[in-house]
């Protein structure tokens, strides 16, 4: 099955009756704003982890589009589960920078209230976010609830085990569940071909779900794909998968060089197919933006990163000193060396 496409990487238009967009020029100015917005962060949060500010970053550069356009199309009581990168749809639901970093810079686990925001806390560990989001879609059914629940993940969760058994137990349940793939080709270093041998939309059907594949760097592709399926699971047409072909163009995390893996001409080949440029390229070919417009939105970038700096240098040093005296009973040499070297590392911040 081929991926829906309605904006292809030239900036062309199509239309597809199964996948009705009434793409105005209002539409596509906001799905714009919104992909620089979450760039420009995303790139000031790199920053400050290389500056030292953050303990770890995991970017979404290149996924804009898959988030941008499939948020947008929930409503705003839809719950959400995200995995780890997931920034961009973080932003649209208007989670702060502050709220967005506190968890990177090691304070504490999470720096929002899932029931604000009706997103839930970012999820580290591979895959646990989808039976968390299976149970609450069973909840939502059993209160009646005129909503439903979505749940990010990439590609390498899906050889989990807690993956495939939430595709079954979904699916047998028929709870109110949209299962959003973010497949960005690399589970770290493992290519997508070499942890599957079918595709994981394929697979879907297999366990009952109603699936499809999108081109993830279509920010509206993705929103009409999601926005139908969304809606016919609220109506009771049971839960559903959604394939974004995607691609991480930066490493897995700061901790990981990509170089070692993959190829600069895989990289460039992607590139040629940015979620941004193939949405510019459509308003500067309709006449739908021009400079006062990039004008605005390069301001509203400009300032967005002095405040992602601003908040992270406002971030406390979280304090662990007690981790130490609870470790043993009695604190044995090498855990009084490891004490004393952190002291010494937490008293050098001063200067």
């Amino acid at each position: 099955m081929e991926p829906v496409q309605l904006l292809g990487p030239d900036g062309s238009l199509r239309d597809d009756p199964k996948w009705p967009l009434d793409v105005t020029p209002q539409l596509c100015r906001r799905f714009y704003r919104q992909m620089k917005l979450a760039r420009r962060f995303d790139n000031e949060a790199l920053a400050r982890q290389r500056q030292g500010e953050l303990g770890l970053w995991l970017q979404s550069l290149g996924q804009e589009a898959a988030q941008v356009g499939s948020i947008t199309a929930l409503r705003n009581d839809d719950h959400v589960f995200p995995s780890y990168r997931d920034h961009a749809a973080a932003l649209c639901r208007g989670i702060t920078p502050a709220e967005l970093l506190v968890q990177w810079r090691g304070n504490q686990h999470s720096g929002w209230d899932p029931r604000q925001y009706r997103f839930h806390i970012y999820t580290l560990v591979l895959a646990a976010q989808l039976p968390h989001a299976t149970g609450y879609a069973m909840g939502v059914q059993l209160d009646g609830a005129d909503e439903i629940v979505c749940v990010y993940f990439g590609d390498g969760s899906t050889s989990e085990g807690e993956a495939n058994e939430a595709f079954n137990w979904a699916a047998a349940a028929e709870v109110p569940l949209l299962f959003f793939c973010q497949n960005n080709q690399w589970a770290i270093s493992t290519p997508t071909q070499i942890q599957m041998r079918a595709p994981l939309h394929q697979r879907a059907r297999g366990f009952g779900l109603d699936a499809h594949v999108v081109d993830g760097n279509d920010v509206l592709a993705v929103h009409a794909v999601t926005r139908v399926v969304a809606e016919q699971i609220r109506a009771g047409g049971g839960p559903a998968l959604i394939e974004a072909i995607t691609y991480r163009m930066a490493g897995h995390s700061t901790s990981d060089d990509p170089d070692r893996y993959r190829t600069q001409s895989e990289l460039d080949s992607w590139k040629a197919r940015d979620p941004i440029a193939r949405l510019e390229v459509l308003l500067s070919s309709k006449g739908w933006i021009d400079d006062d417009f990039v004008t605005e939105v390069e301001t509203e970038c400009t300032a967005l990163a002095a405040e992602t700096r601003k908040v992270c240098r406002e971030l406390p040093l979280a304090d662990i000193s007690s981790l130490f005296g609870a470790v043993l009973a009695e604190e044995t040499p090498l855990l009084a060396e490891e004490r004393r070297r952190y002291e010494e590392l937490v008293s050098s911040y001063a200067h």
